[in-house]
């Protein structure tokens, strides 16, 4: 049960607990300032919530996890680490001004994260409830995947405290992503002198940019984007690599298959080049169908909300793909994820607290 029907939650101990998060730098690879961030995390739950939270170490910083007892019943899900630079915070601290708090991090996804212990907070019994915060969930979530699903399959329910969908609207079918490197050897010679003597790694590169770039499906929902290239060392050097990288997303299972395939399969068009292709899809697309039950209870508690389907990846798309019940899209609503002009709507943060509050009470009954 909710204890307080008429508020509850509080924006200004709201925005008092962003500023504390914002403004403690986390960006990602970043293990030093992660644990800054976890420790900051840890020390909001504890706060708001009582209880120890643990800080899981792993190599990409510290995961925070905390644990209202009893049988778990409902995962709240979330990340700490930011894609933002340390030095950020400096050119763009954190505000609050015209309805708006902006500064690094705020809608991706540390007001998600807010809001959720806010919600939560307003419950008189947390029992079965647990809340997991990772520390590399911007970059592929290597070292917390194992924890995630552990504590998906145990609770049963996932709820993921990431920004919502434009418009409000919660997300319940996100497309599986993942990189990949397409690293070219080719053989160094004079330009000038003897150009024939080399295997030039940027004209094989160029022809292996081509034929991922054919990859692409957009009327299956697949997208194949060569995004980062680097080649050659100087002007008069027939260059001897070259590294290309690709973010691929996809809708379904099949055309991720399909798409694997086809990078393992890439082979040099020269004589003498070599290719090496490494990565795969990490994470899984995330099906609509997992979130439908909890779709309905949100939009019983929030008339009026929808449901929508997204390009990026969250952590949601785990445990979706395990099955288990996952809606995405609970946290801030706002929107400039990854963005200098990254904003968080202050007159939501309450009402989404206690659209938190009431699906974790459902999923407890």
């Amino acid at each position: 049960m909710v204890k307080h029907e008429d508020g509850g939650a509080s924006v200004d101990a709201m925005l008092e607990d962003l500023r504390t998060l914002v403004e403690t730098e986390s960006p990602s690879r970043d293990v030093e300032s992660l644990k800054g961030s976890a420790g900051a995390v840890a020390a909001l739950v504890e706060r708001r919530l009582g209880g120890r939270a643990a800080l899981v170490e792993s190599p990409a910083g510290p995961h925070v996890h905390w644990s209202g007892g009893g049988e778990p019943r409902v995962l709240v899900l979330g990340h700490h680490d930011t894609v933002f630079p340390l030095g950020t915070l400096e050119r763009r601290p954190f505000r609050v001004a015209g309805g708006h708090a902006t500064g690094p991090g705020v809608y991706d996804m540390l007001g998600g994260l807010v809001q959720a212990v806010h919600g939560l907070a307003t419950l008189d019994d947390l029992a079965g409830v647990e809340v997991l915060v990772t520390a590399d969930e911007e970059v592929g979530s290597h070292h917390s995947r194992a924890l995630i699903e552990e504590r998906g399959r145990a609770c049963g329910a996932v709820l993921v405290f990431e920004g919502a969908a434009e418009g409000g609207h919660l997300k319940v079918a996100r497309k599986g992503c993942g990189t990949f490197e397409v690293s070219v050897r080719g053989r160094a010679s004079h330009a000038g002198l003897e150009p024939e003597a080399g295997v030039n790694a940027l004209v094989e590169a160029a022809h292996q940019v081509l034929d991922v770039a054919a990859l692409n499906r957009p009327e299956a929902g697949t997208t194949v984007t060569p995004t980062v290239a680097a080649a050659g060392t100087t002007d008069n050097v027939v260059p001897a690599e070259a590294v290309v990288t690709v973010d691929v997303r996809v809708e379904t299972d099949e055309e991720r298959r399909r798409v694997e395939a086809a990078f393992a399969a890439l082979a040099p068009r020269l004589e003498g080049a070599g290719v090496t292709v490494t990565g795969s899809v990490n994470r899984p697309p995330m099906p609509a169908a997992v979130a439908e039950g909890l779709l309905a209870q949100a939009q019983r508690l929030l008339p009026g909300v929808g449901g929508v389907a997204v390009g990026g990846g969250s952590d949601g798309n785990f445990t979706a793909a395990l099955g288990v019940p996952t809606l995405d899209g609970l946290g801030a609503v706002g929107g400039g994820a990854h963005a200098d002009h990254e904003y968080l709507v202050v007159d939501a943060m309450v009402e989404r607290a206690h659209l938190a509050a009431g699906l974790v009470g459902a999923l407890q009954g």
